[in-house]
């Protein structure tokens, strides 16, 4: 099992999650799950880092722990190819060290730019044909394909991968949960309840990997928890991410909106919403049930208002290691 930290360009800018990341490698962090999103959760404390460009940063700034993007949208903004060339590149820049991320997205970082955000059917159909195409490049293969949605003509990727690189993708019920199953490695599920999440989600993908006769799906379990040691510091922890919860999350894209959404709940309803930690034994009880879910990786999804190298290396000291046992 590892255990690897999150890094949100939502809430830092990329020099700052650049020395999270040197950090979160000095402490003894397996991994790095890097957001990539074009706009944050709230207009008043989020930020909005190029992930790519700062993948690439860290890559060239650390020598062995890993990287995987936390999680990626192959289906509007970026053509599923350049997302493989993309992955590709990182690769080769960290030495082997990155994994693919990918969801089928949120309005907030699509409509933006001009495009529809439709209904997760057509959603499910772009990631399949996504997920194809991205498979055969990193793969090697010079490509032409003739999709519903995406098309190549004799594409390849001539700066290739230096290994195999594992696709993840992100589910949150069972019709990702078998798409997943059907043409990625690997399966990411974000927890609040860890046996909702069990029968959702990792059940029938491991019933869906059965049936087709592949190798167990690896399983990647993420879950939110806000460090503060008061309410009051927990509150201010929370700033960036609290659009996050906020009703009309699905459906809105713009920052100030969904912070004005989120902002008409009250304080204590959103707080209820997230895992509160103050202690060391606090984080190993709120990842501790990622553990027996069968997670071989675990990614830290924490917020603090104070010091984070500190609370890096407090993670990396008193937490990761009694995970690990």
């Amino acid at each position: 099992m590892e255990i690897y930290y999150f890094l949100g360009h939502e809430d830092f800018h990329p020099e700052e999650l650049l020395e999270f990341a040197k950090a979160a490698e000095k402490a003894g962090f397996d991994g790095l799950f890097v957001s990539e999103h074009f706009n944050p959760w709230v207009a008043d404390l989020g930020a909005s880092g190029f992930a790519f460009s700062t993948l690439g940063a860290i890559a060239a700034q650390t020598e062995k722990i890993k990287l995987m993007t936390g999680v990626v949208t192959p289906l509007f903004r970026y053509h599923p190819a350049v997302v493989a060339q993309a992955a590709a590149t990182i690769d080769r820049l960290s030495n082997g060290r990155f994994s693919l991320g990918v969801g089928t997205g949120e309005a907030i970082n699509e409509v933006p730019l001009g495009f529809e955000f439709p209904a997760y059917k057509e959603r499910s159909d772009r990631m399949r044909e996504s997920l194809k195409i991205m498979r055969s490049l990193l793969s090697g293969e010079k490509l032409t394909f003739n999709g519903e949605f995406y098309k190549t003509s004799d594409v390849k990727l001539y700066s290739p991968p230096l290994h195999n690189i594992p696709i993840y993708m992100a589910a949150g019920g069972p019709k990702s949960a078998e798409l997943a199953a059907e043409f990625a490695d690997g399966i990411i599920v974000s927890v609040k309840d860890p046996r909702e999440q069990i029968e959702k989600v990792i059940n029938p993908a491991k019933e869906k990997r059965k049936q087709l006769k592949k190798s167990p799906l690896k399983v990647v379990a993420n879950r939110w928890s806000i460090y503060g040691k008061n309410k009051d510091e927990a509150w201010k922890a929370l700033g960036p991410w609290r659009g996050l919860r906020a009703p009309g999350r699905n459906k809105e894209h713009d920052p100030q909106k969904l912070q004005e959404q989120a902002d008409s709940l009250g304080r204590e309803e959103i707080l209820s919403k997230y895992s509160l930690v103050s202690t060391p034994q606090d984080y190993i009880k709120t990842y501790f049930p990622l553990k027996e879910m069968g997670a071989e990786i675990i990614a830290i999804q924490t917020a603090t208002s104070g010091d984070g190298k500190s609370l890096i290396e407090m993670l990396g000291r008193e937490v990761v290691p009694e995970l690990k046992k």
